[in-house]
Formats: structure tokens, sequence, C-alpha cells
């Protein structure tokens, strides 16, 4: 056997090696929440025991002072659900920077959005028949014949080349499985609501763009609504 064969039987081990530790690898665990009763207040922000002229001057601006320790992002929470085995992971990462820094005490949630499940069932499927397939190829002359049937003339010819035709399944299988895990969403929740959908769009927003949704919608937030009650 030389080095081509070699590898070309050695590439295909390593990769169904690689899918066995991946579907037995225990899951990692979750990332805790961050406690928003323990935020720590912004550096010479106004205390609510705190008294200042201010405050005594106009009772209003010392309650809106109070709600801005906080920041204005507060009691707000946005989840970015993408497709992790798109590569969108590095998108998600500067939006998620961008609203951090636009608004502060916003909480923002990273999460992967699956595909549908007829596709998750497809992709389950497709080790199967990769196995399956290598294995007539390595075994058809006893596989056929228990069947009552006559091996094709197809089968002799890829098995001339069998190690080339057990690279090319799993590579093929591969691709196939991985096209069936993506789902290519990029979908922006804002409090429960759908703001932006990369699946409707066919395109993924700008740092801009989102902003201005998310900003829009913080009047419905805890932060907007007690905003609301000092004015009102």
């Amino acid at each position: 056997m030389d080095r081509v064969q070699l590898l070309l039987l050695g590439l295909p081990i390593l990769l169904f090696c690689s899918d066995v530790v991946t579907l037995f690898a225990p899951q990692p665990p979750a990332t805790p929440k961050p406690d928003r009763h323990q935020h720590q207040p912004a550096t010479g922000a106004v205390q609510p025991g705190d008294s200042s002229p201010d405050a005594d001057a106009d009772p209003a601006s010392a309650q809106v002072a109070e709600l801005q320790v906080d920041g204005p992002g507060f009691g707000t929470t946005v989840e970015l659900k993408f497709c992790a085995s798109c590569s969108y992971r590095g998108n998600a990462m500067t939006m998620k920077s961008m609203l951090d820094t636009s608004f502060p005490g916003i909480h923002v949630v990273l999460e992967n959005y699956p595909p549908p499940f007829p596709k998750r069932a497809l992709s389950k499927v497709v080790p199967v028949i990769q196995v399956g397939a290598i294995g007539t190829l390595m075994a058809g002359d006893q596989i056929f014949p228990r069947f009552g049937m006559v091996p094709p003339p197809w089968y002799y010819s890829l098995r001339a080349n069998r190690f080339g035709t057990m690279a090319s399944i799993w590579l093929f299988g591969n691709f196939a499985q991985s096209l069936l895990q993506s789902s290519g969403a990029f979908e922006v929740y804002c409090n429960g609501q759908l703001v932006f959908s990369k699946l409707s769009e066919q395109r993924f927003p700008s740092e801009f763009e989102l902003r201005e949704l998310i900003g829009s919608r913080l009047s419905d937030s805890q932060f907007g609504k007690n905003l609301e009650k000092v004015w009102s």
C-alpha cells in the first residue's frame, strides 16, 4: 500500500473519529446570566439616598438621575440568534459590542438558530449512509448475494479505486451534513419581539440600522416605562 492509498484510507477514518467524538462530547455549560440587581453604580452617578442642590431644586431630575444609574439599556434584552455553522459568530460579536457601547446596561444574548427539523433529521441520516456505502464497497461480494442480487458493474468500477471512492463518500457526506445543519439565519429579537430577520431580508443589518431598531424600542423596556412615570 503506497502513501497515496494510506492517505485516502486515513482521511475518512480521521473524519469518522472526529464525528464520533463530536457526537458524544458533553455540551458546554450554559453561561450564567448576570444578576441585574447587583449592578455597581457608575462613577459620579447620583445615589438614591444622596442629596444635592440640583435634586432639591428639581425632584424629577433627581429621579431621572437614579434611573440612569444602570444605563439607558437597563431592562432591555436583545437576542441575536445566528447560524453557528455558517461562521456568523463574528458578526454577532460585533453587533453585541456595538449594542453594549450604545446602550449601557442592555442584556445581549447570543444563541444558535437551528435549521428546520427535516434538515436536522436528514443531517443525522447522512453519517449512516456514509458508513453503509463504505461497508457495501468493502464487503459487497458478500452483501449482494445475501439479497439474491448479482453485484452490478458500477460496483466493480468503484471497487477498483476503493480508497478514492471511500474518501469521496466521506468528503461529500460531510459537505452535505454541513449544508443541512446550516440555517443561514441572523435574527434579532428585542424583548421577545422580532426586529430584524436575515431570512426575510436576505442580508445582514448594518450597525447603524440595528442601533436605530433597538433604540426605537427602548421606550417599551422597564427603563422607558419608569421614565414615562417620572415625567407624567
